[in-house]
């Protein structure tokens, strides 16, 4: 029985990875059921404890990666070849394991139906001129609001559970999710170090549906990233996706947060433009928003590692490209079509599609 586990287990594994599943099915079986059950006590259950449950895992993982060789090959008793084939089996079954538990517990997200099948989205919509509207209102309200977002404390991690959390839940209410996601507590993780040098804002652990974050984010960053974050935690895997629900979270918490979005968003937006309407926008945008970009690309200028950011994107474009995300670390920039190609109420929340 042992052998044949160890032989089928990775076998179903890669049955599974190779074979997309029914997007429609995903999203009624898998997303609005068997993860909309597990996210909440989950994340609530993670929440308790300050340190992250992905860190022990890791060191778990590490520890028997080093032990396991040295078990398997030392002094085998049936000789070296049949040694290497046992800890090879044992090495694709654990992996295996890994796997098929990320999927269960997070990884199908991938697979669920677009969102933008839900919205009321048209890609007519997506023009020049509607880009130019999104970027001139963007730069509005961070030269208008600059003044107010600075003029209090910003949240640090441990206060934005209690800023975010009713807007997070307002935007799942507005996008018509029959379920209500728990958000996580904004964690240190041991793999901080890595995030900074590789510029990672954050992670969302898809083993214990934690929320992981860089302790060295500026503070007109972290709202953004939070709201990223917990748009995971909601079930949106996409990149732009999670980017488009965050900003849906900050536009209803307060102004400081939503400088945040904006402040975010503004890169984006202005790197969707022409060259000449790109320039228009920098001499639009006042010395207060220019100075917290400016301060932003130094953090990173200090920090980032150009190598491990390289090696950081092409790890994460391979990974979400297994996953079926065909564009990659290109979806992040797709949240400029959602946001253009989505009709609005007055009240900034996005019309969902008659099913």
């Amino acid at each position: 029985m042992r052998r044949a586990f160890r032989f089928l287990l990775p076998l179903l594994a890669l049955a599974i990875a190779a074979t997309p599943l029914p997007r429609a099915t995903v999203e009624r079986l898998y997303t609005g059921g068997v993860y909309a059950t597990i996210q909440p006590p989950l994340t609530a259950a993670a929440n308790a404890s300050r340190f992250a449950w992905f860190d022990l895992a890791l060191v778990l993982v590490v520890v028997v990666a080093i032990a396991l060789p040295i078990v398997r090959l030392r002094k085998p008793a049936r000789g070296w070849l049949r040694a290497v084939n046992a800890l090879a089996f044992d090495l694709a079954a654990i992996a295996a394991v890994v796997y098929l538990w990320f999927l269960a517990v997070w990884g199908l997200n991938y697979q669920r139906e677009p969102l933008r099948s839900q919205l009321d989205f048209q890609e007519t919509r997506i023009t020049r001129e509607s880009l130019r509207a999104l970027v001139a209102r963007d730069v509005e309200f961070l030269n208008s609001h600059h003044a107010e977002a600075h003029g209090r404390p910003w949240a640090d991690y441990d206060a934005m559970p209690n800023v975010l959390q009713p807007a997070f839940f307002q935007a799942q209410t507005a996008l018509g999710m029959r379920w209500q996601a728990t958000p996580g507590r904004p964690k240190r993780s041991v793999v901080d170090l890595y995030f900074r040098r590789a510029s990672i804002d954050g992670m969302t652990d898809p083993f214990f549906l934690e929320t992981l974050t860089n302790q060295s984010l500026l503070p007109f960053e972290r709202a953004f990233v939070v709201a990223h974050e917990w748009s995971h935690l909601a079930g949106y895997a996409d990149e732009s996706e999670a980017n488009f629900v965050a900003w849906l979270v900050c536009m209803r918490a307060p102004v400081a947060e939503q400088y945040s979005a904006w402040l975010s968003l503004y890169g984006t937006l202005v790197s969707a433009l022409p060259p000449s309407d790109r320039a228009e926008a920098a001499r639009s945008l006042g010395p207060g928003p220019r100075a917290d970009l400016q301060a932003i690309m130094e953090r990173v200028r200090q920090q980032v590692s150009p190598l491990a950011n390289r090696a950081g994107n092409a790890v994460y474009d391979k990974f979400l490209k297994a996953n079926r995300v065909e564009a990659g670390i290109g979806s992040y920039g797709e949240v400029v079509q959602l946001l253009l190609g989505t009709r609005f109420t007055g009240d900034g929340s996005p019309v969902l599609r008659d099913h």
